[in-house]
């Protein structure tokens, strides 16, 4: 058997080391069109930030690594087409075009970043922060002495997360969102709320409702020009979103979402023959919307990836299913730490569902343990079953722990009255007797 899988990060990897345990005889071979494999972005403004300063942390494995366990990973290799009909790829190497055949195939290509239609996004100066030379880019650019202001586009994870790094190294931050509010497509705006206050606590000038319209300077960077004012810059961080890979399948007709992400099934099969896909090219099954939805998470890809590895090895027997996603996810926001997992209120509403939901605030632990602090949490139910949909928690210690009990509640269908008397773990220096979440379990009517 041979199996190809296009792309060398988190899914493609993944799928690549369980497809040899499961099926020690097929070829494996993995294009990669970078220079380098098993590359976890997540760690990329931490690394900006200067909390570690060995850029091969973020690279797990090596192709030397991977040929020791049986498989081939060609690095510098783009794959232009795929000919699903006959099973071919068209391949490019250092300007060499060839072509391979494949039994099987995994596409797993990830995504690039989204760039606004604006004017001098070449000029030097603009930043993007999506794989290891961005980084090592951005990292060297603000050790300039020169450099002390820096405009970031864009109140997504990341940009929230360059905002941090950025503070942390000394600098003036202004964070633009074209939005009317910050990190709106994961958070509640009775939860964004409080990052937008603790950004702007730190010093950072918060322009939100506003877009950018152009890169001012000759050839560098001098200052941005947005559709409500100009204001001066040394650097420019663009964040403004991720899109799929999957402009080079066009041709073959591959049932994707109108942003291009992959649709799959459970076990992670395309609509071509024999092709399977996985990671931040591909769409994912959420199990509460029982939809697709794109959730680009490092979380999704693995578990996905490790996947498809299985059943695309497999000779004989059943497929592996995968259950779906709920979006679990988590920002560090200076010293703020927020979660949520589940439908927003919004993505509910937009799913049919008879949503109701509350929103509480209470404490992480008892008044009498040092480091008492406020939290808010926001859940969302269904009206007649109860069941919960979803659920965000902000706070300045506890918060994301707290989310993933949350997930498993959603996982399993628990009601809200069945939150409001779960047993979760009691010290004064932990919690409460009623936690925030039993709390809002309660209160949920």
């Amino acid at each position: 058997m041979n199996i190809i899988i296009i792309g060398g990060e988190a899914a493609g990897m993944s799928a690549a080391a369980k497809a040899r345990r499961v099926n020690p005889d097929a070829t494996i071979t993995v294009y990669e069109a970078s220079e380098i494999i098993s590359f976890g972005a997540c760690g990329l403004p931490y690394f900006v930030a200067g909390e570690f300063n060995d850029s091969g942390f973020m690279s797990e494995f090596t192709p030397a690594q991977f040929a020791e366990r049986g498989v081939n990973v060609k690095t510098g290799h783009r794959v232009n087409k795929v000919d699903a009909d006959n099973k071919k790829l068209e391949v490019t190497h250092q300007h060499e075009t060839f072509i391979v055949h494949y039994d099987r195939l995994m596409i797993a290509t990830g995504a690039s970043e989204v760039l606004p239609p604006v004017e001098g996004l070449n000029k030097a100066g603009v930043h993007a922060l999506r794989v290891m030379k961005d980084g090592l880019s951005l990292k060297s650019a603000i050790e300039d002495e020169n450099c002390q202001h820096v405009t970031i586009i864009g109140s997504g994870f990341i940009g929230l997360e360059v905002a941090e790094a950025m503070i942390h190294q000394g600098k003036q931050v202004r964070l633009i969102e074209r939005a009317e509010r910050l990190i709106p497509d994961a958070f509640d705006a009775e939860i964004s709320v409080h990052i937008h206050a603790e950004l702007e606590k730190a010093g950072v000038e918060i322009l939100t409702s506003e877009s950018l319209m152009a890169i001012a300077g000759d050839e560098a960077v001098s200052g941005i020009v947005t559709d409500k004012g100009e204001y001066t810059t040394d650097l420019v961080v663009v964040c403004t979103g991720v899109k799929p890979n999957t402009a080079f399948l066009k041709e073959t007709g591959i049932d994707t979402l109108t942003n291009g992400a992959i649709k799959t099934d459970s076990t992670g099969r395309t609509s071509l023959p024999d092709v399977w896909a996985a990671g931040d090219c591909a769409a994912i099954w959420h199990s509460v919307s029982q939809r697709h939805q794109y959730i680009p998470l490092a979380t999704g890809a693995n578990k996905m990836g490790r996947l498809v590895g299985d059943n695309i090895a497999q000779v004989d027997g059943e497929p592996l299913q995968f259950p779906g996603s709920i979006g679990t996810s988590c920002v560090r926001v200076l010293g703020l730490e927020a979660g949520r997992t589940g439908l927003s209120e919004r993505e509910a509403n937009e799913a049919g569902f008879n949503t109701k939901s509350i929103t509480i605030k209470d404490k992480c632990h008892t008044n009498y343990c040092a480091g008492q602090s406020d939290m808010h949490m926001k859940l969302v139910y269904e009206a007649d079953t109860k069941r919960i949909l979803g659920a965000q928690l902000i706070g300045y210690k506890g918060a994301v722990h707290r989310i993933d009990a949350m997930a498993v509640a959603i996982t399993m269908g628990v009601t809200t009255s069945q939150l409001g008397m779960m047993d979760f773990a009691y010290a004064p220096p932990f919690s409460r007797t009623w936690d925030i979440m039993n709390v809002a379990g309660n209160v949920a009517k």
